[in-house]
């Protein structure tokens, strides 16, 4: 019998990136996010086997991002987090161990100091976690307005792999099926079992968001290269009375004509992306004559090619968005325009500028003929 197993819960789809590829199957220095995890588990003396929980037909993802490692075979999830651990847990009563580690695959590095002590401290306890006080100031908010401020001093932010005596936390599981909870911690709470908590560790992030991609290649001291990638778009006005510009409907007294919505400023935008990344442009991936973009929102081919760079281990470092127009004013819906497009790249505001032009009534812009649009991206990519 093994006396203790990691469990590495895997099944997520990470939607908050933007990425077609789930954020545990992304490169990251050179080996997937999953791969990382799984290999400082192996690498420690207290943990004797893993096995990792993946989502229904994530198997090739996960034979391929641990080829050549000594991992239990796969187990796949439920619907939920909550389901995904229990069917987990499930698959370990054949020869059951003594200790269990949980973990999100999400967290790259859980180190060695974390693990060794959450399992030193099942030997007191029937279950600990990881957790970091915090340091900022923590404000409770409503509407965008502080409500109060909070007393952090009793706070702790908690990570994984969080531990716990198998046979118990087994149960635990098993009787809060029909509830929700955030993690395994709180699955034993709810059953009464008192959890630890030993301190955790600041490089042990959850990837999230790009900028989370972006810190954990700092962590490994992958560096990496800048590329840059140049787009432009251009859509004739038509019958209408409004247009789209960064996902921003502007009222106008005429429409943009195209296939799609004929938002210029984000096919710009989405080119530059597809460049950066030397990923061809928008009409390869969304060609003009197929009916399945009669329409479409054009966040959908932005979100297309944000993802090709998160699959590429890439981040969006900045964006440099003009748009070129006589009509309608571009200044009211700036703010508001930039921070659609950040948020649809699910970067900081701060990345992304948005500025207007015209041409001084020169060319078809200045005719009033249509708009313009051009952007720079850049983006970071690992070595």
């Amino acid at each position: 019998m093994d006396d203790c197993v990691a469990l590495i819960l895997a099944g997520g789809r990470g939607t908050r990136l933007g990425a077609d590829t789930p954020k545990q199957f992304l490169p990251l220095g050179g080996k997937t996010v999953l791969r990382h995890a799984a290999e400082a588990f192996l690498d420690h003396p207290a943990v004797d086997r893993i096995r990792v929980v993946i989502a229904v037909g994530d198997r090739p993802r996960h034979d391929e991002a641990l080829s050549g490692l000594a991992v239990m075979e796969p187990v796949p999830g439920g619907p939920s987090r909550q389901d995904s651990a229990l069917r987990g847990l499930e698959s370990l009563c054949g020869s059951p161990p003594r200790l269990v580690l949980i973990h999100d695959a999400a967290r790259p590095f859980p180190g060695p100091g974390t693990i060794e002590r959450t399992v030193r401290a099942l030997e007191r306890h029937p279950a600990a976690a990881p957790a970091l006080p915090l340091t900022d100031t923590i404000k409770e908010a409503h509407g965008g307005l502080v409500d109060r401020t909070v007393d952090r001093s009793r706070l702790r932010s908690v990570q994984t792999p969080q531990g716990f005596r198998f046979p118990q936390i087994l149960a635990a599981h098993r009787a809060a099926a029909a509830r929700e909870a955030t993690d395994d911690a709180a699955v034993a709470e709810q059953a009464g079992l008192e959890v630890a908590l030993v301190a955790g560790s600041k490089a042990n992030i959850k990837i999230t968001t790009e900028d989370d991609l972006v810190l954990a290649r700092h962590l490994l001291g992958d560096e990496g290269t800048q590329r840059t990638g140049f787009g432009f778009d251009v859509h004739a006005f038509g019958p209408g009375d409004s247009i789209t510009l960064c996902g921003v409907e502007i009222p106008h007294d005429r429409g943009l004509i195209g296939h799609s919505d004929a938002d210029a400023a984000l096919h710009a935008v989405t080119d530059a992306l597809f460049g950066a990344v030397g990923a061809g442009d928008i009409g390869m991936h969304f060609p003009p004559a197929d009916p399945a973009w009669r329409g479409a929102a054009s966040e959908v081919f932005l979100r297309r090619a944000a993802g090709l760079v998160a699959e590429a281990g890439g981040a969006v470092v900045n964006i440099d968005l003009t748009i070129i127009c006589e009509s309608p004013r571009i200044g009211p819906h700036r703010a508001t325009m930039r921070a659609r497009l950040a948020g649809l790249l699910g970067v900081d505001a701060g990345r992304v500028n948005v500025k207007a032009t015209t041409t001084e009534g020169l060319g078809f812009t200045g005719r009033g003929e249509g708009v313009a649009a051009q952007a720079v991206a850049v983006v970071h990519m690992p070595r």
